[in-house]
């Protein structure tokens, strides 16, 4: 794995190595493991997901409709605040899917915080890449995800390191709903919340 020269940079802080991308608040100072619930509801498919730490605990809460165009994803928190918004562009020339993260609601450029390239939908093996705002027009990434959750096969680097990784997919299926659940263990010090939004991203189009 290859990472820009211009990449976030580690900050060290409380004797551990942190990598913030969305806030600061997200980083722990020891590795954490978490469960990523996505469920579709109805035949309108409304996707839903639901971030649970090991105790059960609600994280956060991401949804939107599968029918949307622009494939809007607003991640809150367990309170129900919104953290950030993930909207999805596709270019009809290379057939590639980019989304734009955003902080909160907003879709203005001075509240991106980074954007994400999909692979060809014809290459082997699936990759996000991952620029940060300030590098959006940089020719490395950041941040790679390579691999797919249904292979069980799905890891994050950064540079060569990977910083998170999913373990374990559960499916579940029913006549009106179908549910899948991904366990995912994060490095010490990575935010957690950022990793969140490269899996929905990930997983957002699998009804298809």
């Amino acid at each position: 794995m290859e990472a820009s020269g211009s990449e976030l940079p580690l900050e060290v802080a409380e004797g551990f190595s942190k990598i913030s991308v969305v806030d600061d608040s997200f980083c722990v100072a020891s590795p954490t493991e978490i469960t990523v619930r996505k469920k579709y509801c109805g035949v309108f498919l409304k996707q839903r997901y639901k971030v649970l730490d090991v105790n059960g605990n609600v994280l956060f809460q991401v949804d939107g409709s599968s029918l949307d165009v622009r494939k809007k994803r607003i991640m809150r928190d367990g309170g129900g605040s919104p953290i950030l918004t993930m909207r999805e562009k596709i270019d009809l020339k290379s057939l590639r899917h980019r989304w734009m993260v955003h902080k909160g609601r907003s879709s203005e450029e001075k509240d991106l915080i980074f954007g994400v390239q999909r692979s060809h939908p014809l290459d082997m093996k699936p990759r996000l890449d991952v620029f940060m705002a300030a590098d959006m027009n940089e020719a490395i990434s950041s941040f790679q995800l390579v691999g797919s959750h249904i292979d069980n096969s799905c890891k994050i680097y950064k540079g060569d390191t990977a910083i998170a990784e999913v373990i374990d997919v559960y499916p579940r299926n029913n006549f009106s709903n179908w549910t899948e659940s991904f366990r995912v263990k994060i490095n010490a010090g990575v935010d957690y919340a950022f990793i969140v939004a490269l899996i929905v991203i990930l997983t957002v189009n699998d009804y298809i």
